[in-house]
């Protein structure tokens, strides 16, 4: 439950048109529900300002459809993270209005009216085989109404093509910036630029990447001050500090 539907709730009670009884039993399983594997936190949005997001490798088709159901009940806006087919399938059949992204393996679902995109974050991938981690990213921040430029395939193997978007990225609240190999990308960025920046490491790479860790190591020791660094590989979570950055940012506005 979020927010707004439960000042919805609220109002509808205050105004008589629904009753303290339907009430408490809409409430009962809020803040959290608990299923026989999984507890539900019903509570994080009006906590936190976003739902509980779906975290799939490791969970069954049945457990991931199960678990999207009940967050679609209690909320109008779902994500789910590292999805497969599969998955989505399972969501499908019973919330057919749910999205899949095949690049950025996520589930997403939102009903209703939602705040419209607000302020503006830019996400950047150093190359194409960045992208499933980019697109990651994208739909993390989209989905928490952010409005989201993407600059692909502008990694520092041909600068110009990052400079050619630089006055984009200076109208950016955050930016995103995904890169594997040595992980350049990031400090190059935030030597141009006045916001933050938040640096995902890909796994991508030679042998002497390490599978991710010469580019988390790379951004780890930037020179660049507005760089933070987040695991390997996890666009969701840069999108998600980028949209939690733009939101403030813009309410300031």
């Amino acid at each position: 439950m979020d927010r707004d539907t439960l000042k919805e709730l609220l109002g509808r009670v205050q105004s008589g048109r629904v009753s303290l009884e339907e009430a408490v039993e809409q409430l009962r399983r809020w803040p959290f529900e608990a299923m026989e594997f999984a507890t539900l936190d019903h509570h994080r949005a009006i906590r936190c300002g976003f739902p509980e997001v779906i975290y799939c490798p490791g969970k069954s088709v049945e457990q991931v459809g199960r678990i999207f159901a009940r967050l679609a009940d209690a909320g109008p806006t779902v994500l789910a993270t590292r999805a497969t087919l599969e998955q989505y399938d399972a969501v499908a059949a019973d919330l057919p209005a749910a999205e899949y992204n095949q690049v950025a393996r996520t589930i997403t679902l939102r009903r209703g009216e939602h705040t419209e995109s607000v302020g503006h974050v830019a996400v950047l991938a150093a190359g194409t085989s960045d992208l499933p981690v980019a697109e990651e990213a994208r739909v993390t921040a989209e989905i928490m109404d952010a409005r989201v430029t993407t600059h692909y395939d502008v990694g520092v193997a041909g600068l110009h093509r990052l400079l050619a978007c630089r006055e984009t990225l200076e109208l950016a609240n955050a930016i995103v910036v995904v890169a594997g190999m040595e992980g350049a990308l990031p400090s190059v960025v935030g030597g141009l630029v006045a916001v933050s920046v938040i640096a995902v490491p890909t796994s991508v790479g030679y042998g002497a990447s390490f599978s991710g860790i010469a580019a988390l190591l790379g951004m780890l020791n930037s020179c660049a001050p507005g760089v933070s660094v987040v695991n390997i590989d996890n666009g969701f979570a840069g999108g998600y500090i980028a949209a939690t950055i733009n939101k403030q940012a813009a309410n300031k506005k």
